[in-house]
């Protein structure tokens, strides 16, 4: 069965289909997800100077000026790892959003500038038909430089060009 077949309520991703196709919804959509990452991203931060605290103020006797301080280190990183990858998601939520709005910006622009170029196009193969001359001496008046082919009148003969 293929995913046309199916009806929409069984199609787990026709949401996210309809989300995709809008980009208002979009960016709406990710601003959730921004806001969850910006949430998870302060509490851990928060946990990541607690641990420091902790990790760092933990000593063994014994120890030596910074032993505790280098025992906590892989702690620390780990952390720092995590947060700096949620502000690099958090920027990508961001970035994803706006190019996504720039995308249906730039559609509509290409559609604008090839119905321009199609009439332009259009014009340049089609000229506009000038009116008829109601007498033969209008006719030499507005077209004085006429092609050799081109009918002429028995009038004209005599102010008729040669080839």
């Amino acid at each position: 069965m293929s995913t046309e077949d199916k009806p929409f309520f069984d199609d787990p991703h026709a949401a996210l289909r309809e989300i995709a196709q809008n980009p208002d919804a979009y960016a709406h959509y990710l601003a959730d997800f921004h806001r969850v990452v910006l949430d998870m991203q302060a509490k851990l931060e928060v946990l990541q100077h607690e641990t420091r605290v902790h990790c760092r103020g933990t000593r063994v006797e014994g120890d030596k000026w910074k032993q505790a301080q280098l025992r906590s280190f892989p702690v620390e990183k780990s952390l720092n790892d995590v947060i700096r990858n949620l502000r690099k998601a958090t920027s990508g939520l961001e970035k994803s959003a706006h190019k996504r709005h720039a995308h249906d910006e730039k559609v509509k622009w290409v559609k604008k500038q090839r119905k321009e170029k199609a009439l332009l196009k259009e014009r340049k193969n089609n000229p506009p038909l000038e009116a008829t001359p109601e007498s033969p001496d209008q006719q030499s008046v507005q077209n004085p430089n006429r092609d050799y082919g081109s009918p002429t009148s028995i009038y004209d003969l005599d102010r008729r060009e040669s080839a």
